[in-house]
């Protein structure tokens, strides 16, 4: 029994502390972090080297390229190198994932750069993965959206897993992806939301339960491992950190004319718009596999038909309906849009084409109207620990989705003494109101009772038309935040311009052609050239900070030496 005890107890880590193998990557990356700084002249030592913090925000394919851009030029620039950590949170996590598939990306910017441009992956490669991933048991939608993104938006399928980096060298800043749990999300605790997944660890931020990364899917129960199972890759690591859709808020959004009346859009009309909205976004995806001009026409019918069929409903069919029978009516929508694609697919031309639909259909039909995302085994499931909230306890399977839904930016992985974060260098790609990633943070710290510094109220009366880079300075234990906007005063004239670029990028639109890329990518390398001097700045001020912290943690040791000899 002493020995089980002992076997479980190191399966699931418990604690508020760095595991071994992530301080030994640290210790190691310190080293190049050191002779970073100083080629750029600044004095520093070995033990007090500052811990600087890239945090790049959600923003779907507008992050996922935005972020290339950035690191591209920090690497440039030679500020690449003065990072310890890299943080992502939904789409940003996408290009994370595209970027540690070479183990030396930081030193081959122009090979990552030139990956977003193609060739992509043609659909029956996406679709024999599909059809590997449909034989598990935790098969969910995620499968699906995560190998159609990776095949349409990032135009390749990784099929390593995340722990594979645990033994690589340091060359790349220690990468932390992040997701939140759906059910805990929308019923528990705060301490229960926050996942984080890293190449050794994957568990919960804030209560510190954690089990080793390639463990997260295997079967456990009261802490003892049941069944080992393989670790997901990262194709579907990718569905699972990026699937904003996951969650019903995001449908108020996509809300047709004919709906969007007061009092019409409830739980049944979102269940209705979920099933439209995803169908929409993966004929979308599919497209991006495909070459052909026939199969491509064939797919903007598909469009055009679901398109039809919403909007030839109308708010006066809902009116005088009770509840039950809205629900009722939605629930026959539902099954006649995913009716119609079915019809599609049955009058396609026989060829290749017509098989592969067929097969795709035949796997995303019947998990949409399931709408189950995310499904991953629940490694704390009956463990004994009073921290468990009962939304993980009780259940043998937990739900992880886009973590973009709580803070669309990986700041609780960062805030506190965990890993004890000087800088955090965010830039922002988000969409909607600007500076919200910030205050969603502070919030949440303050709630967690976590150092975040002061954010200046009058500067969020400049969200509709930000500058291009804002200093929150820390004190003490807050880091300090410098806050990047990707749309900006330097590259919009006014807010209206503003306005249309967020729209011209947004988030939930087919994939970027290659002129939009482009048009990302050179605006997010604009932004950190026109402020690299403000970013040295504050990466000397971290430096000097860090002695500081040093200086202080050994006067404290040497007064307690005097206070025990006394």
């Amino acid at each position: 029994m002493e020995g089980k005890e002992a076997a479980s107890e190191k399966l699931i880590r418990q604690s508020q502390s760095l595991c071994a193998g992530e301080q030994d990557y640290v210790n190691r990356r310190k080293r190049v972090v050191l002779e970073s700084l100083n080629s750029l002249e600044m004095n520093c030592t070995q033990d007090s080297v500052p811990h600087i913090a890239l945090l790049a925000s959600g923003g779907g394919q507008r992050a996922a390229v935005a972020l290339v851009g950035s690191v591209y030029q920090m690497e440039k620039e030679g500020l690449l190198d003065t990072v310890l950590y890299l943080g992502g949170v939904s789409g940003s996590t996408w290009s994370m994932a595209s970027l540690y598939s070479d183990p030396e990306w930081s030193t081959n910017m122009d090979r990552t750069l030139s990956r977003l441009s193609g060739p992509g992956v043609d659909l029956e490669k996406a679709l024999a993965w599909l059809t590997e991933r449909a034989k598990e048991e935790d098969f969910s939608l995620t499968d699906i959206w995560g190998v159609l993104t990776s095949a349409g938006i990032m135009k390749q399928m990784d099929l390593r897993r995340l722990s594979d980096e645990a033994s690589r060298n340091a060359t790349n800043p220690y990468p932390v992806y992040s997701a939140i749990e759906k059910h805990c999300y929308s019923n528990g605790p705060i301490e229960g939301k926050w996942f984080e997944v890293s190449p050794h660890e994957a568990g919960f931020t804030e209560m510190g339960l954690f089990v080793q990364t390639s463990l997260l899917g295997s079967k456990f129960e009261n802490g003892e491992l049941l069944e080992k199972k393989p670790e997901m890759d990262m194709v579907k690591l990718q569905g699972v950190l990026g699937c904003a859709l996951a969650h019903e808020e995001i449908i108020a959004d996509f809300i047709p004319p004919w709906l969007n009346v007061p009092g019409l859009v409830d739980h049944a009309a979102e269940q209705y718009l979920r099933v439209y909205n995803l169908l929409a976004k993966l004929v979308d995806l599919t497209k991006s596999t495909i070459q052909d001009p026939a199969a491509l026409s064939d797919l903007d019918n598909l469009q055009k038909i679901l398109k039809d069929k919403v909007n030839q409903n109308e708010s006066t069919l809902l009116e005088s309906k009770s509840p039950e029978e809205r629900r009722s009516l939605f629930q026959q929508w539902s099954l006649e849009l995913v009716s119609e694609v079915q019809t599609w697919s049955q009058s396609l031309a026989e060829g290749p084409f017509k098989t592969h639909i067929s097969l795709l259909t035949k796997q995303v039909l019947p998990l949409i109207m399931k709408w189950e995302w995310g499904t991953t085994t629940n490694f704390l499931y009956q463990y004994q620990d009073s921290t468990v909230p009962p939304c993980l306890h009780s259940k043998d399977k937990f739900h992880l989705v886009d973590a973009g839904l709580l803070i669309n930016v990986a700041y609780p992985s960062f805030l506190g003494d965990k890993r004890d974060i000087d800088l955090i260098i965010a830039p922002e790609y988000s969409a909607g109101n600007m500076f919200e990633t910030l205050t969603l943070a502070r919030d949440y710290a303050a709630e967690l009772k976590r150092p975040f510094p002061e954010i200046d109220n009058q500067v969020l009366e400049d969200r509709d038309w930000p500058k291009d880079c804002y200093v929150f300075e820390g004190k003490g234990k807050e880091p300090t935040i410098i806050y990047m906007p990707l749309f900006n005063r330097q590259n919009c004239e006014d807010a209206e311009e503003f306005k249309a670029k967020m729209e011209e990028f947004s988030t939930f639109q087919r994939p970027f052609n290659q002129e939009k890329i482009n048009v990302l990518v050179e605006t997010a390398k604009a932004n950190i050239r026109n402020n690299k001097e403000t970013l040295l700045r504050e990466i000397n001020k971290a430096v000097l900070r860090r002695q500081n912290k040093r200086k202080s943690m050994q006067h404290q040791i040497s007064e307690s030496s005097v206070f025990d000899l006394v």
